[in-house]
């Protein structure tokens, strides 16, 4: 005798791998945790506020 499937979780269990290869291609993709974007952007901010703090400001550059 044949083997009874339920169709319809059949089609969920076919949609789910589906879904998961598809987010296995985003994390690949665009791969950088929030935590980590964040820190680097607070870095990127420190690093730029840094530099801009020892510009030197002549009195022709004032206006």
């Amino acid at each position: 005798m044949a083997e009874i499937i339920n169709l319809r979780a059949a089609r969920k269990a076919k949609a789910r791998g589906e879904k998961e290869e598809t987010a296995k291609d985003n994390r690949i993709l665009f791969g950088r945790p929030k935590k980590a974007r964040t820190l680097a952007e607070a870095k990127k901010a420190i690093e730029v506020s840094r530099h801009e703090g020892h510009k030197l400001v002549g009195r022709d550059d004032e206006g």
